[in-house]
């Protein structure tokens, strides 16, 4: 086998994964733009903070359960796991369809949340290809997050005219109900592993304590908290800068499409030369000059727009690499727990980037809210300067504990 090529199976795996977390991110996206309109018709909708609540309980129980499924993927396998979270995620979908009154509607986002099997998604990814193909298997994947995302910025207002908040939660439904086909029909077997101890608390404590997982952990909060904050101010500056909210998406779609190009060759050079961590250092300096590029665009749109890309290039390369290399240096027994504790640290993210992002608009304007996330973004990129290049064999040579050459 050309080892320079995806496999046959290795490429079906990408895109059928790929598909699992497109689907089930696009029912969650869907949601977004139009929950806070629509939660006014809502008993108790008029209560601010439980429609907050209500978008952010997802996240909050996404955070909690995110290292148990992964603990549960490692112990019972990848598949089962996938098909238990979709099936929670579905019947919160639904439970949320028939809301009448906005604790309804919590309980139904929460009990989404409860489907945590992002974690379960980039072990199974990671199981199912090889070390040197790896970062582009997980950009299928990130790349199905932001297609997700823009297509949802598209198609959310239509379908909410359409079929209502109702039949939008409807649709999440059905669509993670079609992702378990897909798990159980598209996705790739993975090869027995040899027998090993399920991952316990050694395991955890691993995944939570080696330095080099700490430094990657660290930086997917930085970047999911960077991006929370600045999405707090940035929909109000293109508003004043004449774009209605109607029309946002003229700028987003163009912008996250075009980020996939620009992604397309540093990944690949990661992935040839296993160069994963100078590039991810160029994405992460990339990241912080788009901040600061942020704080002093005012509400110009055309500077907007070119920094939004900048952004986004270096979110998609950031999201590629990241899991990549955590899987890389996580034991193949330990993986599930490992890319748990990511997940947990990546959904905290963004909930605490909602939070800082609002208080600091609040006290000081937009222009706090970029300079906090360009300062958070330098200091990652100190911490992730102190990394060691991680080479291919660093997974295997990795038992619990120890690293050979540590």
């Amino acid at each position: 086998m050309d080892s320079q090529r995806l496999s046959a199976e290795e490429l079906r795996a990408g895109i059928s994964l790929a598909g699992v977390f497109g689907l089930r991110m696009l029912g969650l996206f869907l949601i977004l733009p139009v929950f806070a309109v629509h939660a006014q018709h809502l008993s108790g909708g008029d209560n601010l903070i439980l429609v907050g609540l209500a978008l952010g309980a997802y996240g909050l129980v996404q955070a909690l359960l995110q290292i148990p499924f992964g603990m549960a993927s490692d112990r019972w396998g990848r598949k089962p796991m996938l098909v238990a979270g979709l099936l929670l995620f579905a019947a919160g979908s639904f439970l949320a369809a028939g809301a009448q009154d906005i604790w309804v509607a919590i309980a139904g986002r929460g009990l989404q949340g409860a489907g945590a099997i992002s974690a379960v998604v980039m072990a199974l990814a990671a199981d199912l290809t090889r070390e040197q193909h790896r970062v582009k298997i997980m950009a299928m994947v990130g790349a199905s997050i932001g297609f997700s995302f823009a297509l949802s910025l598209v198609a959310a207002p239509a379908l909410y005219q359409a079929i209502g908040m109702g039949g939008l939660f409807a649709l999440t439904g059905v669509m993670a109900l079609a992702a378990i086909g897909v798990v159980l029909w598209m996705v790739p077997r993975a090869a027995p592993r040899p027998p090993a101890p399920p991952a316990g608390p050694g395991a955890l404590r691993l995944a939570l304590l080696d330095p080099q997982l700490l430094r990657l952990n660290l930086g997917i909060f930085a970047l999911h908290l960077v991006q929370m904050a600045m999405f707090v101010v940035l929909p109000p500056l293109l508003v004043v800068g004449g774009l209605p909210l109607a029309a946002h998406w003229k700028v987003y779609l163009p912008v996250v499409l075009a980020s996939f190009a620009l992604m397309a060759l540093p990944v690949w050079y990661a992935d040839r030369r296993n160069a994963g961590r100078p590039v991810m250092l160029g994405a992460i300096a990339l990241l912080a000059l788009a901040e600061g590029g942020f704080s002093l665009a005012g509400a110009r749109l055309v500077p907007l727009a070119l920094l939004l890309l900048a952004f986004f290039a270096a979110f998609n390369v950031l999201e590629a690499l990241i899991p990549s290399l955590v899987s890389r240096i996580a034991p193949s027994h330990g993986r599930g727990t490992a890319i748990g504790v990511y997940n947990t640290t990546q959904t905290l993210g963004l909930f605490c980037g909602g939070l800082a992002g609002g208080w600091l608009a609040g006290r000081f304007g937009p222009g706090a809210v970029f300079l906090a996330c360009a300062a958070l973004s330098v200091a990652w990129l100190a911490l992730a300067a102190g990394m060691r290049p991680v080479n291919r064999i660093a997974a295997e040579s990795f038992t619990m504990g120890t690293v050979k050459g540590r």
